[in-house]
């Protein structure tokens, strides 16, 4: 796995690819995706986790290549002290299992989640969404939030590139 700092926005945008963003629960993923020109993320949709892995594998298969993505971002949800813990672990067996289903070429990369969820949640308070609605959208609005501030740092010139 890449790291962040070592992607090509350039290449993926002159080959017309586009990244896609995952925030992987035990029970949905979010799934977001960016424009071709690589600024701006939009949910896409929630895949329930129920069943099999090859059922999420194949979901998410069929929007990769269906919207050309060349980067998969995911969410790292680290412990509040920075260490990566049990859910990172889960994380990393579910992802590890879909890039072996997909393209060797689409490269992942993990993008610090803490608090997204959180954020999303306040958002959707904010704008009077109901509870049942906020449950509806928030995994969706998770990767869109995770993908967003990666976008954003990608399109930083590389010297400034630090998080």
């Amino acid at each position: 796995m890449k790291q962040i700092a070592e992607i090509e926005i350039d290449r993926l945008i002159s080959s017309k690819l586009v990244v896609m963003g995952l925030d992987v629960g035990d029970k949905t993923i979010g799934v977001a995706i960016s424009d071709e020109g690589i600024k701006i993320a939009s949910g896409l949709t929630t895949i329930v986790r129920g069943g099999s892995m090859d059922v999420c594998c194949s979901a998410l298969l069929h929007s990769v290549r269906h919207h050309k993505i060349g980067l998969v971002i995911f969410g790292w949800p680290l412990q509040m002290n920075g260490i990566p813990g049990k859910q990172c672990e889960k994380v990393l067996k579910f992802i590890e299992q879909l890039a072996s289903h997909m393209n060797p070429n689409v490269n992942f990369v993990e993008w610090d989640e803490r608090f997204s969820t959180k954020v999303v949640d306040n958002i959707m308070i904010e704008a009077n969404l109901s509870r049942r609605k906020r449950h509806k959208s928030i995994d969706r609005g998770a990767a869109v939030y995770i993908l967003q501030g990666a976008v954003d740092f990608l399109n930083r010139p590389i010297g400034l590139r630090s998080r």
